[in-house]
């Protein structure tokens, strides 16, 4: 039944996206960016920041909910009297304190074998931390403490916010470069403008989409060097909330771990993933830096 759950959330969001932003498009008196006389940049500017933006943000406002159906995340009770539970809830309290951070985290835990953790939320005041059973298990206490550092820093470092508004710019240009470049090919270029519009509009849309595809695996690779980035910011963030040698004790562990982690277990929430397993070319695509380059950097780190 999991599977179902997952689909109609999916459905669900994406319902809300385009009823959202379609909404937004009428407010705003937005207009067909095809006329009789071409391309009408302006209106097709708006139309890609509204989609390219508002989907992003609205993925952003509903990521801790989503998070916790699609993980099944077991938000631990304030009031809880389970030793383990108390303790893991005082961990993520004591190192958001330290980081500042203005509203304590839900903290939570999820049933799964892999050694792994993630930090979501729409802002540092509406935030979650969640660990999975199977770190909890395998991971020492001060192991588990530098990974918590982790991604406490993520919240602080404002790191959601950051990346969706970078994943919105970039769909934001993809959307206009596709569209610019699939209407010169396809419909400009008459003798006649009042005909610059009575192209053929499935060549049009057809070069579109293989123009959108195009540019947003080129868009990926930028966005993943973005996360990459942060990455090595929270590893410092995390030594400094956590102690160095946590942090590295914990990315130490998990590179002894690593071969457990099932990267298609939760497709559709890979960018909370703790690690990430590239190789050749996808090195490009990966989200998180190779271990090894973050345990060096943190044992050079001051």
């Amino acid at each position: 039944m999991m599977w179902l759950k997952r689909i109609g959330l999916f459905l669900t969001v994406n319902a809300l996206v385009v009823l959202t932003i379609s909404l937004l498009l009428n407010l705003f008196g937005v207009q067909p960016h095809i006329t009789a006389y071409g391309l009408n940049y302006g209106s097709l500017i708006v139309f890609c920041l509204l989609w390219g933006m508002g989907g992003a943000f609205i993925s952003l406002a509903m990521s801790r909910v989503m998070a916790k159906w699609m993980m099944g995340v077991k938000i631990i009770p304030p009031d809880t009297t389970d030793f383990q539970a108390r303790e893991l809830l005082e961990t993520v309290h004591d190192l958001a304190r330290a980081a500042n951070l203005p509203v304590m985290p839900q903290v939570g835990v999820y049933e799964s074998a892999e050694v792994n953790a993630f930090a979501t939320g729409p802002t540092k005041s509406r935030s979650l931390v969640a660990v999975s059973s199977g770190l909890l298990q395998r991971m020492k206490v001060d192991e588990v403490r530098g990974v918590l550092g982790h991604e406490v820093a993520h919240i602080a470092n404002g790191d959601m916010v950051t990346m969706t508004l970078i994943q919105g710019v970039v769909n934001a240009f993809v959307m206009f470069l596709a569209r610019v470049i699939a209407f010169a090919l396809t419909m400009s270029g008459r003798k006649d403008d009042e005909e610059a519009s009575q192209g053929t509009p499935f060549a049009y849309y057809a070069v579109q989409m293989v123009l959108e595809i195009v540019f947003m695996i080129l868009g990926s690779m930028v966005v993943a060097w973005f996360s990459r980035y942060r990455e090595f910011r929270a590893d410092q963030g995390g030594a400094q909330l956590a102690g160095r040698e946590n942090m590295i004790l914990a990315l130490e562990s998990l590179k002894r771990t690593f071969e457990d982690v099932d990267p298609a277990a939760q497709p559709a929430v890979q960018a909370l993933k703790i690690s990430s397993r590239p190789g050749g070319i996808m090195k490009l695509f990966s989200t998180h830096p190779p271990l090894e380059e973050r345990i060096k950097r943190l044992r050079v780190f001051a």
